[in-house]
């Protein structure tokens, strides 16, 4: 079992809809939004040392980006897009 899996089965009850067959295969795109949007503050902290905070920053921006609607609670982008403008915007662009 790899880290990521790992990482995503202690967290199950963030992953509720999808099957337990396909946990394996989540994307990184669907792991961001997910944590960042209902996990916790310690969820969110394993989440960037799992994947680094520029990776998660740029799966961040490659989702909400120059599209009209995105999955994200409004607050949950806005603070996001904050923080990773003063943490990681630097590195990414």
């Amino acid at each position: 079992m790899t880290e990521k899996e790992t990482y995503v089965r202690s967290r199950r009850p963030l992953f509720w809809s999808v099957s337990d067959h396909k946990l394996s295969g989540i994307s990184n795109e669907l792991l961001v939004e997910t944590v960042l949007n209902f996990g916790t503050l310690n969820d969110v902290r394993e989440l960037i040392q799992l994947l680094g905070l520029q990776q998660t920053a740029a799966t961040f921006y490659k989702t909400t980006t120059n599209r009209p609607r995105h999955n994200y609670f409004p607050e949950v982008a806005n603070f996001f897009r904050l923080y990773f403008n003063r943490h990681a915007l630097g590195d990414i662009v």
